[in-house]
């Protein structure tokens, strides 16, 4: 019997890829016969995957796997497939936060969440990564549901850190991380508000991180760009580091003070996790996957008042018994979500389409 999964684009280090990967192995190690199929991959996972020209026909008792994050040329065939579908939801950003900005990655989102409720009546089982993604697929018109979090490699994060990197921001400056895609969802506008705030009133000496690849969208990364000339705040003080290496992101993990998230529309928020691994206090804005990916840990804030966030900030970086307190919650959120049992769900979750 094969279980096979689709997915677009199969990337390294990608938490899509590296769950897909991940259950890949697993399968094959209970006897299935198992492959990833992608219509492209970064270079030297041509051993991991096969293209999906090379696809062949499955039989009406095998499963395939979609991997839906957009609209694809794999949906149509997918849901002309004969075989038993399921798919693996990792959310599509609403299209409203493109608008004036990208108009076509506005039109490309709103396709893909048609598309999305297009796959419903196709498929016989589908998985969400959060609850928060779930919830959406019941909307969408999706019957057997349920939650598969994202496969996550702890080991990874076990690897050496950049002490150059450390050493060049480890100054005496408060240093605030994000980490994520530069984006309008992400809100890092109102990141730099904070840092405004806090440098005026708080302390001059204070840092905002964000990282990401700063050409996903231009035109809102030049904006960001321009507001922060507008505050007065220098390169020192607002710093967008782009892509880095992984060595280099656990170096900003180990030297900031918080990981400040104000961001609008999260389908499950990978840093968070990373930051309970970094023991790294949160603070994020409590909306869309946010409480099912933190919990009972960090700081959710119902409210973005820039004053407030900024204080809260400061004291967390500055209260030790404030901040231990906060840290033992994370920490057992932590233990919460490595406990989670991925293959058995997986099992679980394939025996009700299998039968």
């Amino acid at each position: 019997m094969r279980v096979d999964q689709l997915i677009p684009a199969f990337h390294r280090g990608d938490a899509i890829g590296d769950t897909a990967l991940h259950m890949r192995n697993f399968l094959r190690s209970r006897g299935f016969t198992s492959d990833i199929y992608c219509l492209n991959r970064d270079k030297g996972l041509e051993s991991e995957s096969l293209l999906f020209d090379d696809f062949p026909e499955p039989d009406r008792t095998d499963v395939t796997i979609l991997h839906f994050a957009l609209i694809s040329p794999l949906s149509q065939r997918f849901m002309q497939l004969q075989s038993r579908k399921a798919i693996i939801y990792h959310n599509v950003t609403p299209p409203g936060f493109f608008m004036g900005f990208h108009e076509e990655m506005a039109r490309i989102t709103r396709l893909s969440r048609e598309e999305l409720t297009a796959l419903a009546s196709h498929v016989e089982l589908a998985l969400a990564d959060s609850e928060f993604n779930r919830l959406e697929l019941v909307e969408a018109g999706f019957r057997n549901t349920r939650v598969f979090p994202l496969f996550i490699d702890f080991t990874r994060y076990e690897r050496p850190h950049s002490r150059f990197l450390y050493d060049l921001f480890n100054d005496g400056r408060t240093n605030i991380l994000f980490i994520g895609r530069i984006v309008p969802n992400k809100r890092i506008e109102d990141l730099i508000r904070v840092v405004f705030y806090f440098k005026k009133y708080i302390s001059p000496l204070v840092r905002l991180i964000v990282v990401g690849k700063t050409s996903s969208l231009p035109v809102y990364y030049r904006s960001l760009i321009q507001m922060a000339d507008e505050f007065y705040l220098k390169p020192e003080e607002i710093c967008f580091t782009g892509h880095i290496s992984d060595e280099e992101m656990y170096a900003l993990y180990k030297v900031s003070d918080v990981f400040l998230s104000l961001s609008e529309h999260e389908g499950f928020g990978l840093p968070f996790i990373e930051s309970l691994v970094f023991d790294l206090p949160i603070v994020a804005y409590d909306c869309t996957a946010v409480p099912f990916t933190l919990g009972r840990g960090g700081v959710r804030i119902k409210h973005k008042r820039v004053a407030y966030v900024a204080e809260l900030v400061h004291r967390l970086s500055t209260d030790g018994r404030l901040k231990e307190c906060i840290l033992e919650g994370q920490r057992d959120r932590l233990r919460e979500y490595k406990s989670c049992d991925l293959e058995k769900t997986l099992l679980e979750s394939l025996d009700t389409i299998i039968r």
